[in-house]
């Protein structure tokens, strides 16, 4: 695999537990707040949205590319209401949705992508939008040497102007950059546009609603226990 020059990553999942993060923080801020409400209902509700949102966006290209930022603070407003969560202003519904920019990483991520680094480039691929990303990097420590983007192809994965449009922008050609992702469907997506990909578990992802990507479900090129597994198997 002496090709591959880039490792691109999927990171809510991959990268960051989303879940755990989001819990704990809107758990102990609603009762700083003062404000009851099925927080772990909330957070495992707003996933669910997060699909179906960018499919609507892919169904309606001519209203234009919305970033994920601005279809999550779409979706939290009608599902809070769904759940029963009651005073919630605008500015909090502000501060529940930039909880994405605070993700915790998984233990292995930040040690894992440092060594990785050493020896190649490194960087998101998510359909995470720039600030997000950005933010998200500056608090959880995660050393990229770049942040992609949809935002910057103005294309959700799985559409292939993702994919190709990171290679594109990095000079690179799709053979030369691997995705690591622990969602087979976006490695599914990625081989075939050409990408190399790496499959890492993240079996906690879901918590208890967790039911599927237990393991690999396709050829990959590599198949790893953690971001230092990886970084092993590649000599870094």
């Amino acid at each position: 695999m002496s090709e591959i020059k880039a490792l691109l990553f999927d990171v809510f999942g991959t990268v960051v537990d989303w879940r755990t993060s989001l819990i704990d923080n809107f758990t102990s801020w609603g009762k700083a707040k003062g404000i009851k409400g099925d927080w772990t209902a909330l957070v495992d509700g707003w996933r669910a949205a997060y699909m179906p949102s960018m499919d609507e966006v892919r169904r309606h290209p001519e209203r234009g590319f919305v970033i994920l930022d601005d279809l999550q603070r779409q979706s939290i407003e009608p599902l809070a209401a769904k759940l029963g969560i009651t005073g919630l202003t605008p500015g909090d519904f502000d501060y529940l949705t930039r909880g994405w920019h605070s993700l915790k990483p998984w233990p292995d991520s930040v040690g894992g992508l440092t060594r990785l680094k050493t020896k190649f480039i490194i960087g998101p691929l998510s359909n995470g939008n720039v600030a997000l990303l950005t933010n998200m990097a500056k608090h959880a420590g995660l050393p990229w040497d770049l942040v992609l983007s949809a935002e910057v192809f103005g294309h959700y994965k799985p559409d292939r102007e993702a994919y190709l449009g990171a290679a594109k922008i990095l000079g690179l050609t799709p053979g030369e950059v691997m995705l690591v992702a622990a969602h087979n469907n976006d490695l599914a997506a990625a081989q075939s546009f050409g990408l190399k990909t790496a499959f890492v578990p993240r079996p906690t992802e879901y918590g208890p609603h967790q039911n599927r990507d237990f393991g690999p479900e396709g050829s990959w090129d590599y198949v790893v226990k953690d971001f230092n597994d990886l970084a092993d198997k590649l000599g870094c």
